[in-house]
This record gives C-alpha cells, structure tokens and sequence, in this order.
C-alpha cells in the first residue's frame, strides 16, 4: 500500500547543469509508484530519511505556487522545464492529486517550454493544456519504453502503462506542435535487448509519427545495483551469472557496448523519421528558446 506524504516546497523549479537540452528541473513528486526495478532515482530518497522509494510517495502540494513566483520573476528568462527528470509527473499519485494541470496552466500563462517524459497514460488527461502550450513554447512530449513484450514489461515495470498505451501517447501528440520522442531505455542485456525487440520499437516508433528515438543501455549504480540484481535473483535466477559478470562496474563493457551500437545505427537507417520537428537547445535565454534537432 503506497504511503502519501503530503509536504510544501521553497522552490519549484532547481537548476542543473550538464550535457542535457534543458537546465532546469522541476519534480511534483519524491519516489514513484511505478515500480521499475531498473529505476535510476532510488537514491534520491536517502535525502529525506526514507528507505521505501516505490510506497512513500512525498507530494508537493504548493508547487504550482512556487512556480509562479518562480515564472514571474525578473530575472526568469523562460528556459526550458523539464517537468520530472528523477520522478515521473504522471505516476499513480498525480491520479489522485492532479497538480501538473495546474503546472501546465502557469507554464501557459509564462510562455514557458518544457520537456515531458512519462510511462503513464494519464498524460492523456491534459492533451488539451499541452497542446495549447505547444502553441506558444516550445514542447518536447517523451514515453519511455523499453519492450514490446507485455509479459517482460509487467515484471520490470508492474505499475506503469503498457507499451500499447504509451505508443498512443505518442501517437497522440505527433498531432500538436510538440516535438514527440521514444526513449527506448534502459536497454537490459539478454532481457530487452534482442534485435527483434529493439526493431519493432524502432517501427513502432515510426508509425506514431515520433521526431527522434533515444536508446540507452542499462546503468547500474549505488541502490539501483542492488534493488536490480536481488530482483533477478528472484524473478530470473536464469540471467544472473550472464548480466553479473557484464556489470564489473555501473556500465556494461566496452564489446558489448559496441554491438549494440552497431544494432541500433543499422535500425535508424532502416527505420527513418519523417516529418522531423525542432527540438530546442537548453541555451534558450532569448525570447524563443533556440532549437536543436536531435536526431
């Protein structure tokens, strides 16, 4: 039974540097009911003393709040939201508390882009707002899926929406001026990573209208090492001696790694992306964010 804790925050948005096409971040939630064992974000709970990331649920309620005064600055610039990047904006909680309407709204009346990654279909419920928001920022809609095999993606992702549903998200927003992306990752060896798998995404893909198509192989680190393996364990004892030695540090090895590449370059070419939108670039401190096509 998931536990929701109800609490406020200072700030809505947080600032972040790096490689990635926006530099601010902003989290609804802290943990996820999701249930993905392969999540990268377990170890953000040890922040706030608590071991249970999947069913304590900590809820910002006055976060569209902070994010005015935040919007409303002068010295806000309107660069690039990216609206969950440790904890998805869609999961079971926001079912319940419907704050990312509310977010989208202040996102509108500020002109302000966004990216938005999710597993869930809820994201549904708001086509409407974020439509209108493609209509004056720049938008970037994303679902993540990693399988085609309902069978695999209900034991490594038990709560989120099946990849059917997700491919219509996708569908979806192709049809509003967002740019719309698949993330195909994690990609987990000997489990999602089969060239059957990987194809029908990337066709899949293609069908739904998406403008690029991001894979990534699994990481391993700190928690998510441990919370991975010990579910292999249970659930695929078969796998483990083959993904243990594969996993000497957080990342696969460099062979490995390097076929995988091969694969999926061969599918990009196979598998074109037509009907290409722009993509902004997270140096967007102008009036119009700046764009960047990513693939």
């Amino acid at each position: 039974m998931i536990n929701y804790q109800e609490i406020t925050c200072k700030t809505a948005c947080n600032k972040i540097t790096g490689f990635l096409p926006y530099c601010w971040d902003l989290n609804v939630y802290r943990g996820c009911g999701h249930g993905c064992t392969y999540c990268f974000a377990l170890y953000s709970h040890k922040y706030i003393n608590s071991g249970n990331f999947f069913d304590e649920i900590f809820v910002k309620t006055n976060i569209a709040e902070r994010l005015e005064k935040q919007l409303s600055g002068k010295n806000w610039k309107r660069e690039v939201v990216n609206l969950g990047g440790v904890t998805d904006s869609y999961q079971p909680a926001e079912e319940k508390y419907k704050l990312m309407p509310e977010i989208l709204k202040m996102l509108i009346k500020y002109k302000t882009p966004a990216v938005i990654s999710t597993k869930s279909k809820l994201i549904l419920r708001d086509y409407n707002l974020i439509d209108e928001l493609s209509r004056t920022a720049s938008v970037n809609v994303a679902c993540t899926i990693t399988t085609v095999n309902e069978k695999v993606r209900e034991l490594i992702e038990p709560n989120a929406a099946s990849s059917s549903e997700r491919f219509e998200v996708l569908k979806a927003f192709s049809k509003t001026n967002a740019s719309v992306g698949l993330h195909s990752m994690p990609v987990i060896p000997y489990l999602t990573d089969n060239y059957e798998n990987i194809r029908e995404l990337f066709a899949k893909a293609q069908e739904c209208g998406v403008n690029y198509i991001i894979t990534d192989l699994l990481n391993l680190r700190g928690q998510t090492r441990v919370v991975f393996f010990e579910f292999i364990k249970n659930k695929l004892p078969h796998l483990y001696n083959k993904l243990y030695p594969l996993y000497k540090t957080a990342y696969v090895n460099k062979e490995y790694k390097e076929h995988f590449k091969q694969m999926a370059s061969k599918l990009r070419i196979q598998y074109p992306l037509k009907n290409k939108k722009k993509v902004f670039h997270k140096q967007a401190d102008d009036e119009q964010p700046k764009q960047l096509s990513l693939f």
